[in-house]
């Protein structure tokens, strides 16, 4: 797969303008999104350590408890550029899916 496959953006740059209204509407955004993402992080956790049990019971991952911690950590990536006041860019109250990719360089 080639850089003309598919289309990056990154989560994390910088943006000089800001807004203060965006800075106030944070405050109030932040608590059902806040309350999501703890109950979402205690069932993750919970699927962490049923996966543990998993692979020294069985020696392999379940698919489905994979791609539930996968879906959290997807979600949590995707709010913390817009809580750390990196960007004004409002991320949904339910999770979106956000691939996360990294960059290997091939030295020749």
């Amino acid at each position: 797969m080639t850089e003309e496959d598919y289309e990056l953006n990154e989560l994390f740059e910088y943006e000089r303008k800001a807004s203060r209204l965006e800075l106030f509407v944070r405050i109030f955004y932040g608590i059902p999104v806040g309350i999501i993402i703890f109950f979402y992080g205690i069932v993750a956790g919970l699927c962490i350590a049923i996966q543990w049990i998993i692979i020294l019971i069985l020696g392999r991952r379940s698919e489905g408890l994979n791609s539930f911690i996968r879906g959290y950590l997807e979600y949590y990536i995707h709010l913390l550029s817009y809580f750390s006041y990196m960007t004004d860019k409002r991320p949904g109250v339910t999770p979106k899916a956000v691939q996360i990719f990294e960059v290997i360089d091939e030295e020749d």
